[in-house]
């Protein structure tokens, strides 16, 4: 690595928290932002811009760690920080908080490896996979006392594989999470999120997929109750030909809560072969329940496979009442059918331990709102 390259990571540092210092926090102006007035659930002591905490658990066999608040970075960090930083949010993340974990996974790692971001302030992750090297990480949203941003950046090199299952409780606090990704030729990003809502939370996913036959599997379920909020974003750029994504959302809203979800996918120019498919559905369970669906395509290729579809309502009358008819008393129809409902975007989380985990906070979740 150059002189220059090793260098530039405490002016990439300096231009995100400029960035920020320009752009300030989004507005509900800004069309992405619509339906999350982040400004107003932050209120007049903005965005803490402490340095909030990070912990992982034991380290697989072939997984080396970095702490992002030493100053001697090993070369693999210089090259990667900060070099994908799609908003001003991921800017303050970046520059405003000397704060963070990088990992590098060089092999298959047979076991999962724990991460967990808490407190408030700002936070930053680096996550690299080497060519052929595959993970599975388990991450938690903790407890924060006010705000908290995390930025995360995830590098897939050739035929690398990430299994991805995020978990973020219900909480009082503001939680924003932009996770960015890049993705070269034969590589796998597979990811489940998992949100019960904030007073208000967003996750931001931007992907990638620069090399042929490169993957991205999205799947995620929120259940909501009380004022709680919660908001997941994607945007998957296509820049080269024969890639494929899939996006699978579903969503419970009761109360007076808010399910939000935005998924923009854009075929690039002559990115041919392109195979992509996203679905968002969501159930109210109460007449002062919202849920706001926005799928959207830009195909800028002729020969692409492509489908998007949404879809928000009740449960449905009729299954309701053929349980019924069985001799199942109404309140657990109505459970059985919301699980029903809920089951195919969780039945595609591969370890059976994470998939238990996700349940498990789901029936949490359900005891809440169906009481």
């Amino acid at each position: 690595m150059s002189n220059a390259a090793i260098l530039a990571l405490p002016g990439r540092r300096e231009q995100a928290a400029s960035l920020y210092r320009a752009r300030g926090l989004p507005t509900r102006r800004v069309e992405e932002w619509k339906y999350s007035d982040l400004k107003v659930a932050l209120g007049q002591a903005g965005l803490n811009e402490a340095a909030a905490h990070w912990a992982v658990g034991p380290l697989p066999q072939g997984v080396e760690l970095f702490d992002l608040s030493r100053p001697d970075a090993p070369e693999w960090v210089l090259e990667h920080l900060g070099v994908q930083v799609p908003n001003a949010l991921s800017a303050a993340s970046l520059g405003l908080a000397n704060a963070g974990v990088a990992v590098r996974v060089r092999d298959r790692a047979e076991l999962p490896l724990a991460l967990e971001f808490s407190g408030a302030g700002q936070v930053r992750a680096l996550i690299v996979l080497e060519t052929g090297a595959s993970l599975t990480l388990l991450e938690r949203a903790g407890e924060a006392a006010s705000s908290r941003n995390v930025g995360v950046e995830i590098i897939l090199g050739a035929n690398a594989a990430l299994d991805h299952v995020r978990i973020a409780p219900a909480t009082d606090a503001v939680t924003v999470e932009q996770v960015a990704l890049s993705l070269a030729r034969d590589a796998r990003y597979s990811a489940h999120y998992a949100s019960f809502g904030a007073r208000l939370s967003r996750l931001e996913i931007t992907i990638a997929l620069d090399g042929e036959n490169a993957e991205a599997d999205l799947s995620g379920v929120s259940v909501l109750d009380g004022e709680s909020h919660a908001d997941v974003t994607t945007r998957i750029h296509h820049n080269v030909g024969r890639t494929h994504s899939r996006q699978l959302f579903k969503k419970v809203a009761g109360g007076k809560s808010r399910a939000v979800y935005q998924g923009k996918v854009v075929v690039a120019k002559h990115a041919d072969g392109v195979d992509s498919r996203q679905t968002a559905k969501a159930l109210l369970l109460g007449n002062r329940a919202e849920a706001d669906l926005k799928p959207e395509l830009e195909i800028l290729a002729d020969d692409v496979k492509c489908a998007h579809g949404a879809a928000v309502g009740d449960l449905d009358a009729e299954s309701l009442f053929y349980l019924r008819a069985r001799g199942i008393p109404e309140q657990e129809a109505r459970v059985l059918l919301i699980h029903a409902f809920l089951e195919e975007a969780l039945a595609g989380i591969a370890r059976n331990e994470a998939r238990d985990q996700v349940r498990a906070a789901v029936d949490a979740a359900l005891d809440a709102v169906t009481a």
